[in-house]
């Protein structure tokens, strides 16, 4: 994946069970410097918190919980927060100033929306302010052998989003496939442009296993994220996904996971079951 951090200097980052990968490139595309390391739990700032996106996709969500919601990102220095396209403008307004970025879902939860849906909702949200993008591919098109319809869906949302430097991750729904399935969705979407493959959205059964996430790891290698989402409750299920390849959490018990990891125990009620 790539970050933007000044007007000519472009940053990449990879990781892969335990090294990392850090090279910086000016607005011609030249290297500057490549940093390789070993990293550890300690490496990440604020830890597994730092893996983090901030998840709150309930339907009956309310204004009231968005504002709790931000906040909560803000004081746990997560990057990232998800949310329905509708609430991107007004997270936005209430991030604005701190460093946490508002990631919107597309295609959501079943990805069968066309890909002119898709495309408009990603640029719609992108518009809005959304400097990340979940969308789900086909799931139906991918089981019925339709490649060329699914890598189509993918890259032109990728195209929408890498016009505007925003990062793309797509959800493959993993629940839903077998593993033949799994293995085409994460080199399709690979080689489609996406910056990022995903478990699960939450809402079809199970959600992200550590099985999974290592399967997807080793299919797309050190040049494309993982993200694990679904299910994750806890610190030891999030060290879990990390430890087999993740390098996103997607959870709406973030804030559970952030006091288990300094030590704390909680009893917080998560905003779903994402």
């Amino acid at each position: 994946m790539s970050e933007k951090l000044e007007e000519n200097t472009i940053q990449k980052k990879g990781d892969y069970r335990g090294t990392q990968v850090i090279s910086s490139l000016n607005s011609k595309g030249h290297v500057t410097s490549v940093c390789v390391k070993q990293i550890g739990q300690s490496d990440f700032v604020g830890g597994i918190r730092s893996l983090i996106d901030h998840t709150l996709l309930k339907p009956d969500s309310i204004e009231e919980q968005m504002v709790q919601f931000c906040n909560e990102a803000v004081e746990n220095n997560f990057n990232v927060i998800c949310v329905n396209a509708y609430w991107v403008p007004f997270c936005v307004s209430q991030l604005r100033g701190s460093a946490v970025k508002v990631g919107a879902t597309v295609g959501f939860p079943l990805g069968a929306t066309t890909t002119e849906v898709k495309v408009f909702e990603a640029k719609q949200a992108i518009k809005n302010g959304a400097g990340e993008i979940d969308m789900v591919l086909n799931i139906g098109a991918l089981k019925s052998g339709q490649f060329t319809e699914v890598f189509h869906d993918i890259r032109e949302v990728v195209r929408v989003c890498h016009k505007h430097d925003v990062l793309i991750k797509v959800i493959l729904e993993n629940c839903l496939l077998s593993d033949l399935e799994k293995v085409a969705a994460c080199l399709i979407a690979q080689q489609a442009g996406a910056d990022f493959v995903k478990t699960s959205t939450g809402f079809n059964g199970k959600g992200a296993t550590v099985e999974d996430v290592r399967l997807m790891r080793e299919v797309v290698g050190s040049r494309t994220g993982v993200k694990a989402s679904g299910g994750i409750r806890s610190y030891e299920d999030a060290k879990n996904m990390v430890e087999a390849g993740a390098n996103r959490i997607g959870t709406s018990a973030g804030i559970t996971i952030a006091l288990e990891e300094s030590g704390q125990k909680t009893n917080e009620t998560s905003h779903n079951v994402y």
